[in-house]
């Protein structure tokens, strides 16, 4: 099963109810409740999803819902991928971060960078379809696309183009070029282009956004793990590994609390930051090496280690055996 971000389609009942229609049913005969849509970090069926825009499009008589719900979103839709990424160096480097971790956004979505003269083209293709080839999901994720590039770039939108392989609307039921310029439809591909020299650029990051993402976290942890001190600092490491970034400053500052008050409150439990960073590491490496098509090298970069090795010999402190070789064991005892 392939899987997406809800945040992903942030707004989307607010759009259906202003087309005239009831987002309620709509969800519901695409095998969907609004509750699934309330929190953005929650994941939702990426063929499902897929399937809604294109039956929601066709009942609003709307045939660039995609693009039209996009234009209503910022870099949250994209969540800590895009947030994180506009932490890097360069937008090159931004959008080579988001390339690596963007299955944390969507499985199945994939990014390629390339270039062609003095210009640089960012395509995504799928690993499934639909009756319509996704047409509306491919809208919304051109349209992410082009939101990320120009808001990290400060760039016009004359200069990004937003690239889309399916055919020009004679009569589209909503203007977007005040919103994306003048989209190339009938492309060769599915994604943006936008000269080249802008991935050397700093990218802008949005401290508003930040603020108000770790805010919403924080509201969520209070909400899922009240008066659990442990729980919620495991979520936050379980956030920020992929960032390189996760360390007791950074949990102790997400949390609203100073290094040494975190650990004193830890100790007071019987628990070390340093326990609970292990622990978390080794949960999720757990999870990850159960699943057969990941790298032992991409798991130990999401997990914020720089070099494999470290990894793989802090593992089998932890259990005793080698990454590959616990894989190996759990999956020859799953075939018995």
């Amino acid at each position: 099963m392939f899987l997406l971000r809800s945040g992903a389609i942030e707004g989307y009942s607010a759009l259906v109810t202003e087309l005239g229609h009831n987002p309620v049913s709509l969800l519901r005969d695409g095998g969907m409740v609004v509750a699934q849509l309330r929190e953005p970090n929650s994941y939702l069926s990426y063929e499902k999803t897929a399937d809604l825009l294109d039956d929601t499009a066709r009942h609003c008589q709307e045939p660039l819902f995609g693009l039209r719900l996009a234009s209503r979103q910022n870099l949250l839709a994209i969540g800590d991928v895009a947030l994180s990424g506009s932490r890097q160096p360069t937008v090159g480097e931004a959008l080579n971060f988001a390339r690596q971790y963007l299955y944390l956004h969507a499985s199945g979505l994939h990014l390629e960078v390339s270039r062609r003269g003095e210009r640089a083209e960012i395509r995504f293709k799928f690993d499934f379809t639909n009756d319509l080839g996704l047409q509306q999901l491919r809208q919304l994720s051109g349209a992410h696309l082009f939101n990320a590039v120009k808001i990290l770039t400060g760039a016009d939108s004359p200069q990004i183009r937003l690239h889309l392989q399916q055919g020009i609307l004679k009569n589209p039921g909503w203007s977007f070029a005040d919103v994306y310029g003048k989209v190339r439809f009938d492309s060769s591909f599915d994604g943006v282009s936008f000269p080249f020299d802008y991935l050397k650029r700093a990218p802008l990051a949005d401290e508003v956004l930040m603020r108000e993402h770790w805010n919403n976290r924080m509201q969520l942890l209070k909400t899922q793990y009240p008066d659990n001190l442990k729980a919620q600092v495991c979520h936050l490491i379980g956030s920020l590994l992929n960032t390189g970034e996760c360390n007791i400053d950074a949990v102790s500052h997400s949390l609203g609390l100073q290094p040494r008050v975190l650990q004193k409150r830890l100790k007071a439990e019987n628990i070390s930051f340093s326990r609970l960073l292990q622990d978390t590491r080794l949960d999720i490496a757990r999870q990850n090496l159960l699943l057969d098509k990941t790298s032992i090298t991409d798991l130990a970069l999401n997990l914020g280690y720089a070099d494999v090795s470290v990894f793989s010999r802090h593992f089998k402190q932890w259990t005793g055996v080698s990454p590959r070789n616990w894989r190996a064991q759990q999956l020859s005892t799953v075939e018995i």
